[in-house]
């Protein structure tokens, strides 16, 4: 019996080359303005138009300020990026959700939350964390530039089939652990390269129980794990999060879209290439010491030793915390920080706000904190200010920003000061990252809200 991902890849193989990869149609293509320029260039030399246009939609998110988006853009860059998309998605024809609309925000979280992304379909995007769009139960992956430009002129791309993987995840969740903290527990576990190769099938009850929001967050890092993808089969959850959203099959159209996608499932006798077992009751909240996502802890735990390091680990290690500041068998919480920021495809959805807003109500920001709070939308924002959410985080004295990537990559002005402690709840920790020299630690809303109201790295379960 086939696996989903098996069933979703096979019905969009166009063609199989001998000894080579799969011609696989694609439903959504999004593009954004980093990746995109080169692509289109390719077009206009080729004298190419796109193939199947209304199958595209682009959207600036990356160069975004969030602030002052009514004003030209003050750095030259981000707006050259900007304008570029602008007048490309013009002269092709192309849907963009532009700059200071509504319809405006992260290109991974407007697609889930417009109903753009389906179960069933393949999507991809020039940028790695398309993986987020898995979670509606869709075969969803990043490709590159000149990927993206082949699939705006044929609608197609050639890729070798990964390999499966199932990741089950089994039990209850203590108090405090949310999604994020699920992710960071597998990427610890597998670390950074553990999946590559693969296409990761979450399940088990965790998953299950998760809603969207936390499954959009746990597909969004499969990457980090070095996955080719990651994705959730849809169920009844996924059927009530898209019912009645902007570009979502209506009336009869609807009751013949669930029935399908009710088909879209692992059979009983599946057979994966890899199969994976954990327990939700293993894991507590989590934040990363290091510089790549899977070097990270148990809240309660210290760093790691030298000696409990491989050999073969040990110089990059020491690198790593040199660049962190920190030491072998150090504990971080207490540890002082001086930004935090709530946002990114990976945590900047209404239910992150929700989590935030839980753990300040009724306190305030720690004098020493600067917090960048930015929705990951403006539906989002509309929603923070709908449940008076807003209301709750101004009273504690923070801000909410504009909806744009924000502080998640050094692309904007939002940018970590070199030497300074970063608590996120964006996807990457990497050297530079969030600014040249800013130290990333990558944390869940809950934790990010905890550190914020006392200035150090904290234990949220304290608060709820």
């Amino acid at each position: 019996m086939n696996t989903l991902f098996d069933k979703i890849w096979d019905k969009h193989v166009v063609q199989i080359v001998d000894d080579g990869p799969s011609q696989l149609y694609i439903d959504r293509l999004y593009c954004h303005e980093v990746t995109s320029p080169q692509a289109f260039e390719g077009l206009r030399e080729r004298g190419l138009e796109c193939f199947r246009p209304s199958q595209i939609v682009c959207m600036p998110d990356h160069n975004t300020p969030t602030h002052d988006q009514d004003k030209p853009i003050e750095d030259p860059i981000g707006r050259k990026q900007i304008e570029t998309l602008d007048r490309n998605c013009e002269e092709f024809g192309l849907k963009e959700f532009k700059m200071n609309t509504k319809d405006n925000g992260i290109i991974h979280v407007i697609g889930p939350e417009k109903g753009l992304s389906l179960p069933g379909m393949t999507i991809v995007c020039g940028d790695s964390h398309t993986s987020t769009h898995g979670a509606v139960g869709a075969v969803a992956f990043g490709i590159g530039t000149s990927e993206v430009e082949m699939v705006m002129a044929s609608q197609c791309i050639l890729q070798q089939k990964p390999k499966s993987m199932r990741i089950n995840i089994n039990g209850k969740l203590p108090k405090g652990v949310v999604a994020k903290d699920v992710a960071l527990y597998l990427m610890a576990k597998l670390t950074t390269s553990g999946a590559t190769g693969y296409f990761v099938e979450y399940s088990g009850d965790v998953v299950r129980n998760m809603s969207m929001e936390g499954r959009l967050t746990l597909c969004n890092l499969s990457i980090e794990m070095g996955a080719r993808g990651g994705f959730v089969a849809p169920d009844e959850t996924t059927f009530a999060y898209l019912k009645d959203r902007e570009y979502a099959p209506k009336g009869e159209d609807w009751e013949k879209a669930v029935a399908y996608w009710k088909t879209l499932k692992s059979g009983d006798d599946a057979v994966f290439d890899k199969e994976i077992n954990f327990e939700g009751a293993d894991i507590e909240p989590r934040i990363t010491y290091g510089t790549n996502p899977g070097m990270g802890i148990g809240i309660t735990e210290k760093i790691p030793s030298l000696e409990e390091i491989p050999a073969s680990g040990r110089a990059s290690f020491e690198k790593s915390l040199n660049y962190m500041g920190l030491k072998p068998d150090e504990s971080l919480l207490g540890h002082p920080i001086d930004y935090v920021f709530l946002g990114a495809c990976t945590n900047g959805r209404i239910e992150d706000f929700r989590a935030f807003a839980q753990i300040v109500k009724g306190k305030h920001k720690a004098d020493n904190v600067t917090a960048w709070l930015v929705p990951g939308s403006w539906l989002v924002d509309k929603q923070i200010r709908e449940e008076k959410i807003d209301k709750i985080l101004v009273d504690a004295g923070f801000e909410i920003r504009q909806p744009g990537c924000s502080a998640c990559l050094a692309m904007n002005d939002d940018k970590i000061p070199a030497g300074k402690y970063s608590v996120s709840t964006s996807n990457r920790n990497f050297e530079g990252r969030q600014g040249p020299g800013a130290r990333t630690i990558l944390a869940s809303p809950l934790v990010a809200a905890a550190s914020a109201i006392t200035g150090v790295v904290s234990d949220p379960r304290a608060f709820l």
